[in-house]
């Protein structure tokens, strides 16, 4: 049997493995390649970062929550001018496509951190939409129209790829998949944690300072993708980074065959900074084990009427 290709598509970018590091749980991306090695990801998504440091939120902001993680940092970063000098010098050491994802809280704060990015090298900018909207009500990724407005922004001030992450609390996703599809986004992140609270009984007080949180770990996958498949089979012209609960290969399977082009690890890096290694091996086992040759046939495989031979 040949070698396998693990090489996958995903709008307009090939990257040479299906794996990525979801933003958030590989820093800045320059950090985390001295702990792990980056030759099993297809891209590194560097934390989130604004217009201006965020100062984030009180502690505690991290708690186990069952068999997940609950987090409320609230997107601590020192402000595009102090990550650019930091970490843009060092961005081509990584050995692995860099991603940038921006966060704001309106259309130009977005395009401004996006412009940076890409003079600092980023090779792609992620859109963090889960943040809240100073011109409304509740975080931008759950109103199509801010959402769409936020994606025209960056789509104008950056060239390379750019891409939405979606928020699985939504009422419909489908919606802001297509106005952010339509707005100019090469690809969207399905998807990223769920609201959750956890309370410490002996205490009586919430686990995290803010009361709530993020919840994110293996209970998010079944979530993800049933996301995933939805706005696959709506809109099957939409690439799709599958994200949420990756903790083996045969998850990476899961995602591939729900419609994702390629699927991110995220939470698993807090416990296993080198499961990328373990994941990429359980993979290729199984695709040898089924006689496949090519992770990108895997792709849809759950939304197309054929099956595996």
């Amino acid at each position: 049997m040949a070698p396998l290709n693990r090489s996958v598509a995903l709008g307009p970018v090939t990257l040479r493995s299906p794996l990525v590091g979801a933003s958030g749980t590989v820093g800045s991306a320059v950090d985390f390649v001295s702990v792990a090695s980056p030759d099993h990801y297809g891209a590194l998504v560097a934390k989130s970062v604004a217009p201006e440091p965020w100062t984030g939120n009180p502690p505690p902001r991290l708690a186990p929550a069952g068999a997940g993680m609950l987090n409320a940092i609230g997107i601590q970063n020192p402000g595009i001018e102090a990550w650019l000098a930091e970490f843009g010098p060092l961005l081509d050491s990584v050995g692995v496509p860099v991603w940038g994802s921006a966060v704001g809280h309106h259309p130009a704060g977005f395009a401004a951190v996006a412009r940076g990015l890409e003079e600092g090298g980023v090779e792609a900018v992620e859109v963090n939409l889960s943040c809240p909207n100073l011109d409304g009500h509740g975080l931008i990724a759950l109103d199509p129209d801010a959402s769409a407005r936020v994606i025209e922004a960056v789509r104008s001030a950056a060239s390379g790829p750019v891409s939405a992450k979606l928020s699985p609390n939504a009422s419909d996703i489908v919606a802001v998949a297509a106005s952010v599809w339509n707005a100019g986004a090469d690809w969207v992140v399905i998807g990223n944690t769920v609201w959750g609270a956890a309370i410490d009984i002996e205490s009586g007080t919430p686990r995290v300072a803010t009361g709530s949180g993020g919840y994110s770990g293996p209970p998010l996958k079944p979530i993800a993708l049933r996301a995933v498949m939805e706005v696959a089979t709506r809109l099957p012209e939409v690439p799709i980074l599958g994200c949420g609960g990756v903790v083996t290969g045969e998850d990476v399977v899961e995602y591939l065959m729900a419609g994702a082009g390629a699927v991110a690890i995220g939470t698993v890096h807090f416990a296993e900074p080198r499961a990328a290694r373990r994941i990429d091996r359980e993979l290729a086992r199984w695709c040898r084990t089924h006689g496949v040759e090519r992770v990108s046939d895997l792709v849809g495989v759950a939304l197309r009427e054929e099956s595996l031979p």
